[in-house]
């Protein structure tokens, strides 16, 4: 059996039947923190940290008998400082907002500190010998970085060569874990070191974007079948993600077909 034209010939006949919602397969995991009261940030520090968890101040590490590793960046924290201005010709006062800041890190960049507030995570998915030992091989083989870390994010950087991903308790189901993870690593093949297949020009919602998602989608689904984990829900939820893209081009369900044919060349770097 082509698995391939397989698991594209399902993925058609899936989207035929209408519109298909997708949805995130793991949960987010809780908002940047501050390591001292457990409050969050505000949501413009949100964005600036990029990442939840406990954050501490380097004053605050020390107090508490830890210590920032070496080499470790401070993030930013921003918040409006207010002072009185006293008009000399009134008499008048009136406050007035100024902008600073100070710089906090991440627990995990500290030393002899542990986490005080745990996330409410799934932790439902489990971790398969299979799968694990193809994406082992293939991180081992070409040098690609795996980074697993608390957040609400799954990406490919060519940049820097590495995959993130969000935890293992994050995810609601196995399957779904490894058709992230497998979606990312399909990315990396892409790589000008490898079958640089990834366009310059590329950015979100391009056709060049467009067209690599669904590549990375359909090698993902055809290897979450080859380690035996597929269930109808990631398959679906693989068919509404392939679908959202489609949508950019146009509903060209041909390319598809083209798209299989690179997921092939990306499955087989991937398993070697």
């Amino acid at each position: 059996m082509d698995i391939y034209k397989e698991v594209t010939d399902r993925i058609i006949r899936q989207m035929e039947q209408g519109i298909i919602p997708w949805q995130k397969p793991w949960v987010a995991s809780s908002a940047a923190v501050s390591h001292a009261t457990g409050k969050p940030y505000s949501f413009l520090n949100q964005m600036l940290l990029g990442r939840s968890g406990e954050f501490v101040t380097f004053k605050q590490c020390q107090q508490e008998g830890g210590s920032v590793r070496k080499g470790e960046k401070a993030h930013m924290v921003i918040f409006w400082k207010w002072s009185k201005i006293r008009n000399e010709e009134t008499g008048d006062e009136k406050e007035i907002p100024f902008l600073r800041y100070y710089n906090v890190f991440h627990i995990d960049q500290c030393d002899g500190l542990t986490a005080k507030y745990a996330e409410g995570l799934p932790q439902t998915a489990n971790a398969d010998e299979n799968a694990e030992q193809i994406i082992c091989d293939y991180c081992e083989r070409t040098g690609v970085k795996l980074i697993q870390q608390a957040s609400d994010n799954a990406f490919y950087q060519p940049s820097a060569d590495s995959i993130t991903i969000p935890l293992l308790a994050q995810f609601t189901e196995t399957a779904e874990y490894y058709s992230t993870t497998f979606h990312e690593m399909v990315h990396s093949t892409g790589h000008k070191s490898r079958l640089d297949r990834l366009a310059k020009t590329a950015f979100f919602g391009s056709e060049a974007y467009s067209k690599e998602e669904l590549i990375a989608e359909i090698g993902a689904a055809a290897l979450v079948n080859h380690v035996g984990l597929e269930t109808s829900k990631s398959f679906r939820n693989s068919a509404a993600y392939v679908q959202s893209w489609l949508q950019v081009l146009k509903s060209d369900k041909r390319f598809i077909v083209s798209a299989a044919g690179k997921a092939e060349k990306a499955v087989q770097m991937i398993l070697e």
